[in-house]
């Protein structure tokens, strides 16, 4: 399953808050995380990312570097806003152009995947074209990730669209395109009543990578590794066992807490040791 630490990354809104993406990095690399994952969501301000400049990506690129701390995966939740499965086409429009964006911005600074979350529509009212508007949406935007070799990975979500591999797995296999596999969530999983084994094993040889947080019913977010429902221990013994062995990607937010160092130095380690008990 995960044979060192260059498998456990960690999410770039966990990381201390700072300007400087070296010292950002080089505390991922303190912390014992091999890479960090990119953020692209609603606020402007990482949207903004999605057109950076030839130098801006340069120091990125560079503060990987002088690190050793690649960023191997990018989270493009910003599709929450605007939905590729949205009913008005202006929307869809948008979306498709984040897609794209953020696959070349992928390419630009080295990251090998995007995550798509997992919602036909968020704000807006689904309707009975959201799943298939999503699904085109997909297939257009894999006319320019697979020519770039990106990666496009969907995670399982709360709400009601992909909530389990399994869902996610209906539209991989519609599609049917190797750049498009599955990026599970074990919290949301569990947070929706899903039975990880089964789920799990139900996307053998599709997943891409996998987040780690802790969650409880209803409460999908910031719930402290050990004071959740998610079995982890189990899901690491059903992982190995369909021999997953891609990236690990844990999950959390700095809140602005005191020693946010500690913290996910903490989390990482108190994860390894559900990975060490699931060996067999």
């Amino acid at each position: 399953m995960m044979a060192n630490a260059s498998a456990l990354g960690i999410y770039e809104k966990a990381l201390p808050t700072h300007e400087d993406w070296a010292v950002r990095l080089q505390c991922a690399a303190d912390a014992g995380y091999g890479f960090a994952e990119l953020a692209i969501d609603e606020d402007e301000h990482r949207l903004a990312r999605l057109r950076w400049t030839a130098q801006q990506r340069a120091q990125l690129r560079q503060a990987v570097a002088s690190t050793g701390v690649p960023v191997r995966t990018l989270i493009l939740s910003a599709h929450r806003r605007f939905p590729l499965g949205s009913a008005n086409i202006d929307t869809r429009r948008t979306a498709l152009d984040l897609l794209e964006r953020a696959v070349d911005l992928a390419v630009d600074i080295g990251a090998r995947l995007v995550q798509l979350a997992g919602y036909f529509v968020y704000y807006e009212d689904h309707d009975a074209g959201s799943r298939q508007r999503f699904v085109d949406g997909l297939r257009d935007s894999l006319r320019h990730a697979a020519p770039a070799g990106v990666m496009l990975g969907l995670e399982t979500m709360d709400g009601s669209d992909i909530v389990s591999v399994a869902t996610a797995m209906e539209i991989v296999r519609e599609i049917d395109s190797p750049w498009l596999q599955v990026y599970p969530d074990l919290g949301n999983l569990a947070a929706n009543g899903i039975d990880l084994q089964r789920d799990l094993e139900a996307g053998r040889g599709h997943l891409v990578g996998v987040h780690l947080k802790d969650t409880r019913p209803g409460e999908y977010r910031r719930v402290p590794f050990g004071e959740g429902i998610v079995p982890f221990t189990d899901a690491f013994a059903t992982l190995e066992r369909i021999g997953y062995d891609g990236p690990f990607v844990v999950e959390m937010w700095n809140d602005g807490e005191p020693d946010p160092m500690r913290t996910i130095t903490l989390a990482r380690q108190w994860l390894e040791q559900r990975m060490a008990d699931a060996r067999p």
